[in-house]
């Protein structure tokens, strides 16, 4: 490994068919007041509503209900989501829901009793949480963020049009989290595939960096590859419980954060996004998957040896008698192909941007890098590729 690391991750995982039946187990650790967090119905015309509300008053808890929570939560919702914890006292946080819901429930947990502005101080500062914080829970019905199992919170403040995410130490990490595959059943296609690239997204974001040929390069490679497996099963037949179980569980691999473990890391894409995200409230996976294309085709060069791996140890692309720049467009041609197959979107313009946007998302992207630093001119380029696609 050619970075130091320290790793812990105390976030228990039920997974299966009967996961939920660890829920009454596990709510006797916590007090009496437990705050329900959840989107915008989603859970109750699925019946899981009412099988947790059922658990939970057979457990004697008082249920606080925090919905509405949207799919990029913003930081209004947090702090009305704050306002419940205090005024209730609430002792656990229960996120039900897909990532959006667990990082805005994460977002309230130290934002309930933050001494000043939790945005500023959190988001902006990056501070140290030096507060209270509520422990929370998630039961999962979206596979894509693996919020389920770390400590990432993106949250969308409308009034700054700017959505930063922020990773917590490990202790704000769900305390236990329920994956029952059957949960993502219900999803529409469009958010199935979305959450799809979204964990694809996650695992190149830490693959494509400076430290090559570590161990997590090549748990990388076959978690890719058993993602495009499943995701091609899945989209012919989503109700197909062992593609679902087994993205289930990639999304939460390749985000718990295991596989970033000894690499610098990239996180350029995502930081593009989250402003694409702020302007146009666009599904998270859709917009890290119009970016990527034209990202990875600008900055391959810069990675050419890593990018030439990736096409043929995830794409399967043969490398005989070809350049290495061929060899690496190929891969880079071979993901387009899969995103088309899988019905995911390749350009911004499909997903609400407009040309008047573009140069104030570039602007207001944090600049990351992994294999090049872009500029902001440089980001303003990659987006118009993206738009005309």
């Amino acid at each position: 490994m050619n970075l130091d690391f320290r790793y812990q991750n105390p976030t228990t995982i039920y997974f299966g068919k009967e996961a939920l039946d660890n829920l009454s187990i596990e709510l006797k650790a916590y007090g009496d007041t437990i705050m329900l967090a959840y989107g915008k119905g989603a859970i109750k015309k699925s019946g899981l509503y009412d099988q947790v509300i059922s658990i939970l008053k057979e457990s004697g808890k008082t249920i606080v209900e925090l919905s509405g929570i949207m799919a990029n939560p913003t930081y209004e919702k947090v702090l009305e989501g704050a306002a419940l914890v205090r005024a209730h006292k609430v002792d656990l946080i229960l996120a039900v829901g897909g990532g959006s819901v667990i990082d805005c429930a994460k977002a309230i947990s130290v934002a309930a009793y933050c001494e000043g502005d939790a945005w500023e101080r959190y988001w902006l500062k990056f501070e140290p949480v030096d507060n209270k914080v509520v422990p929370i829970a998630s039961i999962l019905t979206l596979a894509g963020t693996g919020s389920e199992m770390n400590g990432g919170s993106v949250i969308t403040n409308e009034n700054m049009k700017l959505k930063m995410g922020r990773v917590f130490p490990s202790t704000m990490n769900p305390q236990f989290s329920i994956l029952n595959p059957e949960y993502t059943f219900t999803l529409p296609v469009y958010q199935m595939v979305s959450g799809i690239f979204d964990m694809m997204s996650h695992l190149m974001e830490s693959y494509f960096s400076g430290e090559d040929d570590v161990t997590t390069d090549y748990l990388i490679e076959g978690l890719l590859r058993s993602i495009i497996h499943s995701a091609k099963i899945a989209v012919k037949d989503p109700k197909n419980y062992e593609a679902r179980s087994n993205l289930m569980w990639s999304s939460t691999l390749a985000m718990n954060p295991i596989m970033g473990l000894g690499k610098s890391q990239d996180w350029e894409v995502h930081m593009i996004e989250h402003q694409l995200g702020a302007y146009t409230d666009c599904a998270h996976g859709m917009g890290l998957a119009a970016i990527s294309l034209p990202y990875y085709r600008y900055i391959y060069k810069y990675g050419l040896d890593k990018f030439v791996r990736f096409a043929t140890q995830v794409w399967g692309v043969a490398a005989t008698g070809k350049t290495k720049d061929t060899i690496a467009l190929e891969g880079i041609s071979s993901m387009e192909e899969f995103l088309k197959e899988c019905g995911i979107v390749t350009n911004i313009k499909e997903l609400g941007a407009t040309e008047e946007m573009l140069p104030l998302i570039a602007n207001s992207t944090v600049l990351t890098g992994g294999y090049k630093v872009l500029t902001a001119d440089e980001v303003l380029e990659i987006l118009k590729t993206a738009y005309v696609a």
